[in-house]
């Protein structure tokens, strides 16, 4: 079942993903910023790793400690005090800090438990958060969705980058 996952969720199929993206963005005359932390840069990595992608991928903000995420992004300390780093609250505010830091039109955000360790009450290990947040015109948009992810740590992130990839393409 592992080589099948892995497979699923291969390198080739994070490469595709990330060019169809960067075609939209092109296509649209967009940018891209990412804010990560579970993904520790992954999905900037693998927009980054098409060639071109300088015409499209503006920055990425690795933020995996609370404290990047309030320095780097501007994520209140209060929300994460009170909803945890790992939530709805905080994966959007990183998406919405990445936009108005970058000057992108488009963002993705990820806050999550990879594992093996970490899980709390109501946060299971795999447990990933998501917001894209996108500009129009003065407007932003943003939306958040979670997600519970079987696997081990480095089949999570895969998923998770996955997903990233897969959610850019929806907006």
């Amino acid at each position: 079942m592992q080589s099948m996952t892995r497979s699923t969720y291969s390198d080739a199929e994070l490469a595709r993903l990330a060019a169809k993206v960067g075609r939209r963005l092109l296509e649209s005359g967009r940018h891209v910023a990412t804010a990560e932390s579970c993904t520790g840069g992954w999905i900037a990595k693998a927009l980054t790793d098409i060639a071109g992608s300088s015409q499209w991928v503006l920055e990425g903000f690795v933020t995996y400690g609370n404290e990047a995420k309030i320095h780097s992004l501007g994520v209140p300390r209060a929300l994460i005090d009170a909803q945890g780093a790992v939530s709805a609250g905080v994966a959007r505010a990183m998406a919405h800090g990445a936009l108005v830091k970058s000057k992108a039109q488009v963002t993705v955000a990820v806050t999550g438990i990879a594992g093996p360790g970490g899980a709390v009450p109501g946060k299971p290990v795999g447990t990933v958060w998501f917001a894209w947040a996108v500009r129009r015109g003065r407007r932003i948009h943003t939306t958040a969705e979670r997600r519970l992810f079987r696997g081990d740590r480095e089949q999570v992130r895969r998923k998770t980058v996955r997903a990233a990839l897969s959610g850019l393409l929806d907006r």
